[in-house]
């Protein structure tokens, strides 16, 4: 693995620090608001007892929803400790497979972005499910 210098100046990684907590802040923001109306929307389910199945099924879907955002919010805010903690340790815009740079354009279209494209592709046709295995 080659170990290059950064290619960001310091005001690029601040610009991006800045973008990433900006982002941290808002995701949090939400995931709060979604946990304290879920509390509400628990004691209210207690009180009023469940409609036709119809709502319940409707309920039950919305539930499903915001879960599935909620859980996409938290690996968004994991992502974001760990770009965090790259910035820190000064190797924020560096590939974590390769060493090499990442790309400034990928950098600001995915702030929290840990491999270069090369080595994001590279990990996706890994990961991704072969027709021939059925994985």
């Amino acid at each position: 693995m080659n170990t290059p210098e950064n290619s960001l100046t310091k005001e690029q990684i601040t610009h991006f620090a800045q973008r990433i907590d900006a982002r941290k802040s808002l995701l949090l923001g939400e995931i709060r608001q979604v946990l304290a109306r879920s509390r509400n929307e628990y004691y209210v389910d207690l009180i009023g007892g469940a409609g036709d199945s119809g709502d319940t099924a409707t309920a039950s879907l919305l539930r499903d929803i915001t879960e599935a955002e909620v859980i996409r919010d938290i690996g968004e805010v994991r992502d974001i400790v760990a770009a965090e903690d790259r910035i820190a340790t000064g190797k924020y815009g560096l590939c974590i497979d390769c060493g090499e740079p990442v790309r400034y354009k990928r950098l600001d279209a995915y702030p929290t972005a840990k491999r270069c494209f090369t080595c994001q592709v590279r990990r996706e046709r890994l990961l991704a499910p072969s027709p021939y295995t059925g994985r």
